[in-house]
């Protein structure tokens, strides 16, 4: 059984940072795609961030470019999302997702089969 556990979030302040893990465990993904996602209340879940476990190559959604980091410790088998300047609308619960098949760096939250449970990240003005 593949698990996926998300930890780090919490309350914050306008321009604060903060860093999320993922970290993995049942199977190892090789060459598989992890990413990140968050659902505000009332919203989509949207795409945030992803990485390649091949090569590290990364991919952003625009509002997030530029003060998130993607990162992975493949050794620890952990992903991280290493937040910066944060802002009140980066309010959500951010959910760790990994692609059991293929290596491109997909946007779509159906091309991801496994998921956390989701952690809440709260930023206040």
């Amino acid at each position: 059984q593949v698990q996926l556990v998300e930890s780090g979030g919490g309350l914050v302040q306008t321009g604060d940072s903060l860093r999320l893990s993922c970290a993995t465990s049942g199977r190892t993904f090789g060459g598989n795609v992890m990413g990140w996602f968050r659902q505000a209340p009332g919203l989509e879940r949207e795409f945030v961030a992803a990485i390649s476990q091949n090569d590290g190559s990364t991919y952003y959604t625009s509002s997030v470019k530029g003060r998130f980091t993607i990162s992975r410790d493949n050794a620890k088998a952990i992903v991280y999302l290493q937040m910066n300047s944060l802002k009140p609308e980066d309010t959500a619960v951010y959910y760790c997702a990994a692609r059991a098949y293929g290596t491109a760096l997909t946007l779509g939250k159906d091309t991801y089969e496994y998921w956390g449970q989701g952690i809440q990240v709260t930023v206040s003005s």
